[in-house]
């Protein structure tokens, strides 16, 4: 851990940091200059990526699931810079495949980290939030928040809930001045992509186009802008938006057929 030489370096700290997109958000920030918390469950692996990546960085785990976790892991960061200038909720996991045939264990699992995991993460890190001016949080969501899909039911779910939590908190948090946005990507090429690909056909219809480091630039991006006017939800990536575009222009029925289509649903057995 190189510990930061200044109180003035902005802050940041993202979950899910030891790898894939977590790890491309980390040293994207890391080159900007910024001092970057990297937290995951794997204390071994994202100490690795810290040391891989440089900067000023500061490396601790715990589960996303545990509000204690959470509290301990803020103090810590906190205490060494001074304060927070960015949350990044990255931290998700995947099970795909018919819905019936997954285990209900894993399936509350995947709610206990994508929804509670960015519930916890929003809660505690809020005071914190609130002593930095102009502070953020950057939820990672998913396009499957878009419309639920064959093979990704409770996932698309628990990323529908982020999407809803994001539109409330970046409302209810005008009065702090703390920004709140997610970014929905459509699949991105991580190692999460071999689970996809076993249980949902989406993503072998509509391929894998978008990289960590893509995500990473958005989420850059976004938390560089100043404007409010665009709204809380980033959509990543050309097909992404195009996508959107689509869900929005056409009718219900239409959007059902397509993302129907796209999931190729009759194949899941």
């Amino acid at each position: 851990m190189s510990q930061p030489d200044s109180a003035s370096r902005p802050a940041v700290l993202v979950t899910g940091a030891a790898a894939g997109i977590g790890r491309a958000i980390a040293a994207r920030f890391a080159r900007e200059g910024w001092t970057v918390g990297l937290y995951d469950i794997d204390a071994d692996t994202v100490a690795r990526t810290a040391a891989e990546i440089g900067g000023h960085t500061i490396t601790g785990a715990f589960d996303v699931t545990d509000a204690a976790g959470w509290d301990r892991a803020l103090k810590e960061f906190a205490g060494a810079t001074g304060r927070l200038d960015l949350l990044v909720n990255n931290a998700g996991i995947l099970v795909s495949g018919a819905f019936g045939d997954i285990d209900v264990d894993r399936q509350h699992r995947v709610v206990d980290v994508n929804v509670k995991g960015v519930l916890n993460g929003c809660h505690t890190a809020l005071p914190y939030l609130r002593r930095t001016p102009g502070s953020r949080v950057i939820n990672l969501a998913s396009a499957s928040a878009l419309y639920g899909q064959p093979g990704l039911a409770v996932y698309g779910a628990t990323k529908a809930a982020v999407r809803s939590l994001t539109e409330a908190l970046d409302l209810e948090w005008r009065q702090y001045g703390i920004t709140v946005s997610d970014l929905l990507p459509l699949f991105v090429a991580t190692d999460m992509m071999t689970e996809v690909s076993r249980g949902s056909k989406s993503a072998a219809t509509l391929g894998v186009r978008l990289t960590p480091q893509d995500v990473a630039d958005a989420v850059w991006r976004t938390a560089s802008g100043r404007g409010r006017l665009r709204g809380p939800h980033v959509l990543v990536g050309l097909q992404t938006k195009l996508t959107g575009l689509a869900m929005r222009l056409s009718p219900p029925s239409v959007t059902r057929a397509i993302v129907g289509w796209i999931s190729k649903a009759d194949s899941l057995h």
